[in-house]
């Protein structure tokens, strides 16, 4: 192999560990086409894969809801998963940390009909975007409400995580409009809150915390480890009907996501959060309490890429 490729990242496709540049799918596959696909993400700490096995087992309830038979067992996709990190990690730099995908496709299209495709299994690994997002741990993330709305669970259940993204990149792309830098969190068709692009959202009052039901939303893996540590520190958790108006008038409020883990919001709709404080009292044992359940300080960690 090439020096050129010896420094390239290597996936997992269809059976086979190959260079990023090498790894190819038709152009008829139906994740392409239709967006007839499924996924889940995880990420590293120290180069070493946090709670891989829930987003393995996510990820194989997605596969069944769609259904997707990835001829792959969950131990399967774990040990690939940790081969991909493990054959990567020569390449990431100090301080970093990989962002883990796994991918099926219900496979290239079958004029006959979708039942006979054989699926397209994908395992990659990209650094995260750690120098990007670094201020967010600084100033707090600006959330604002697009007007485009979730799409309903009567329509499509939010407990998958599959390829159809469009839903939430039409409301981004609205975002960006109007706040380049915001990240938007969008209503459900009732008018309350529920998520945005692979984040959950909690509210802080009276030292109570707040998200929204998991019927509405895909609920996290990181949502479930924060609410566990609501738990673990007695702080009141509970599951709500959040309507904007509880947005605006929270003491606190902060973001959970695979990436980000928990971080603090600063601003809602163009409004200041509470008293301005970024993080509030809550959210800052929330964050301390999540960086001790991945034993790594993961707000510094963001924070050593501030430019």
């Amino acid at each position: 192999m090439n020096d050129s490729l010896l420094n390239e990242r290597v996936v997992y496709l269809n059976g086979e560990y190959v260079p990023e540049s090498r790894a190819t799918i038709p152009i008829s596959d139906r994740g392409f086409i239709y967006g007839d696909a499924v996924f889940d993400t995880a990420r590293t700490f120290g180069g070493k894969c946090y709670r891989l096995g829930e987003h393995v087992d996510r990820l194989m309830r997605s596969l069944r809801y769609v259904q997707i038979d990835p001829g792959l067992s969950a131990a399967e996709f774990t040990a690939i998963a940790e081969q991909v990190i493990e054959r990567n990690l020569h390449l990431l730099g100090p301080n970093d940390d990989y962002w883990v995908f796994l991918r099926v496709t219900r496979g290239p299209n079958n004029p006959e009909g979708p039942a006979d495709a054989v699926p397209t299994v994908i395992v990659t690994c990209v650094p995260l975007p750690l120098a990007k997002r670094a201020s967010l741990f600084r100033d707090g993330i600006d959330v604002v409400v697009p007007s485009t709305r979730r799409t309903p669970p009567e329509a499509l259940n939010p407990a998958a995580k599959t390829h159809n993204y469009l839903n939430l990149i039409v409301a981004g792309l609205e975002t960006q409009k109007t706040s380049p830098d915001a990240w938007p969190v969008l209503l459900d068709t009732r008018g309350f809150l529920t998520e945005g692009s692979g984040s959950n959202i909690f509210l802080v009052h009276d030292g109570k915390v707040r998200t929204p039901k998991a019927q509405y939303v895909l609920a996290g893996v990181s949502r479930a480890v924060t609410m566990g540590l609501c738990r673990d520190l007695g702080i009141e958790i509970q599951e709500d009907d959040l309507a904007p108006y509880d947005a605006a008038t929270a003491d606190e409020a902060f973001i959970t996501s695979t990436s980000l883990c928990l971080c603090p919001m600063g601003h809602f709709n163009g409004g200041v959060i509470g008293d301005g404080a970024v993080p509030g009292p809550i959210t800052a044992r929330l964050m301390e309490a999540y960086g001790a359940e991945v034993k790594t300080d993961y707000v510094a960690q963001y924070l050593s890429h501030l430019r």
